[in-house]
C-alpha cells in the first residue's frame, strides 16, 4: 500500500513555522506589514493562481506572527499584549508637503532692515516683587498699571480721570490692534496663495468709477477741472453714424427692418389699447348730437346775456 500521497497531504497541512525563502521577507511589526521581495514563480502563477496566492499569504502571515510572538508582552485583563516597536518602513505621504507660510508685514520689514529676530521669554523679572512674573495673561506685567495702588496723575488730567480705566483701555486697544494686524496678515497670505489680488483690483475699479462719476457732476462735465497726477483721460462714448453712401442692398435691408419694427409697434399698440379708448369716442359723439340736434357745437353766450330771452 502506497501512503506517500497521504503523508504528503498531511505534511502540506502542517508546514513548518519557519519560513525559508531565497530572499528573506521584510517584516515590520510596527505597521503589521510583510513585504516579499522574491520574484514571482511564473509556472505556479499560471498553473494554479489561487493556490499560489494562498501560499504567499500563508508565508507572510506566518512570518508576521513569528515576529509578533518574539516581542515583549505585558499583562492586561484581556490577556498578554505585545508592545509594538516603531515602524521601520517609510510610507509615502497621503498629501503633499505644506507650503511655507508667506512672511508677515513685520517679517518683511525686519528682513529689509536686517533686524535679527529674538524670541522673548514668557517670564520677566520684576524688580519690585523680586520674582519672575508673566509678561501677559494671568497676573501679567502688562496689567500692573491697572492694579497698582499708587498712580501718578497728569497735571492736565480731567476731574473724573481714572488711571485704571485709562490703562485698561490702552491694553484693550493694543489687543484689538494686534488682532487687526493678524487678520490683515491672513488676508495677504490668502491672496498670495491664490496668486491674485482680487480685492485690490476690485477696490481700484470702485475708486475709478467714483472718480468718473464725480467728474461729470460739475457744470462743465469735468472739462475745466484740474487733473490729478497720473490721472487717466476720460473717454466718452462716441456716436456712430451710418455712412451717407452705401450699397443698395444694405439700404433695402435697413428700410425693410424699419418698416417691420413700425408695423410690429402699431399692432402692439392696437392690442394694448381697448376699443373704448380709441381716437373717436362714438358714445360721446352720439349723446352730443342728440342733445344739440346738430353736429355743430352750441355757440358760447357772452357775459351779461343770462337774463336775455
Amino acid at each position: 500500500m502506497d501512503v506517500s500521497s497521504i503523508l504528503a497531504d498531511q505534511a502540506e497541512k502542517f508546514k513548518s513555522v519557519a519560513v525559508e525563502k531565497d530572499i528573506p521577507l521584510l517584516v515590520d511589526t510596527g505597521l503589521l506589514t510583510v513585504v516579499d521581495p522574491n520574484p514571482i514563480d511564473e509556472d505556479s502563477y499560471k498553473d494554479d493562481l489561487e493556490g499560489h496566492l494562498q501560499s504567499l499569504a500563508r508565508d507572510g502571515v506566518q512570518a508576521l506572527f513569528a515576529g509578533l510572538f518574539s516581542l515583549p508582552t505585558e499583562q492586561s485583563p484581556d490577556g498578554p499584549l505585545a508592545q509594538l516597536p516603531a515602524p521601520t518602513i517609510q510610507l509615502p505621504r497621503a498629501k503633499p508637503l505644506p507650503k511655507p507660510k508667506p512672511p508677515t508685514k513685520w517679517e518683511r520689514f525686519t528682513a529689509a532692515k536686517g533686524i535679527q529676530h529674538r524670541k522673548r521669554d514668557r517670564k520677566e523679572w520684576d524688580e519690585e516683587k523680586q520674582e519672575w512674573v508673566n509678561r501677559w495673561g494671568h497676573n501679567g506685567k502688562n496689567r500692573q498699571t491697572e492694579e497698582q495702588w499708587l498712580t501718578e496723575v497728569p497735571a492736565n488730567a480731567d476731574a473724573d480721570y481714572d488711571p485704571r480705566k485709562t490703562a485698561r483701555d490702552e491694553r484693550k486697544s493694543r489687543i484689538s490692534k494686534n488682532e487687526s494686524q493678524r487678520q490683515q496678515n491672513l488676508a495677504r497670505a490668502q491672496q498670495s496663495e491664490s496668486g491674485t489680488n482680487s480685492s485690490h483690483a476690485q477696490r481700484k475699479t470702485e475708486i475709478e468709477k467714483t472718480l468718473a462719476s464725480s467728474r461729470i457732476s460739475t457744470a462743465s462735465m469735468g472739462r475745466f477741472d484740474k487733473r490729478l497726477d497720473g490721472d487717466k483721460k476720460m473717454r466718452g462714448v462716441k456716436r456712430k453714424f451710418a455712412p451717407n453712401e452705401g450699397s443698395i442692398e444694405e439700404e433695402k435691408v435697413a428700410s425693410l427692418a424699419l418698416l417691420s419694427r413700425m408695423g410690429s409697434n402699431a399692432k402692439k399698440m392696437r392690442r394694448e389699447r381697448p376699443a373704448e379708448e380709441s381716437v373717436l369716442n362714438v358714445r360721446k359723439a352720439v349723446r352730443f348730437v342728440n342733445k344739440n340736434g346738430s353736429g355743430a357745437p352750441p355757440a358760447r353766450k357772452a357775459k351779461g346775456d343770462k337774463n336775455r330771452s
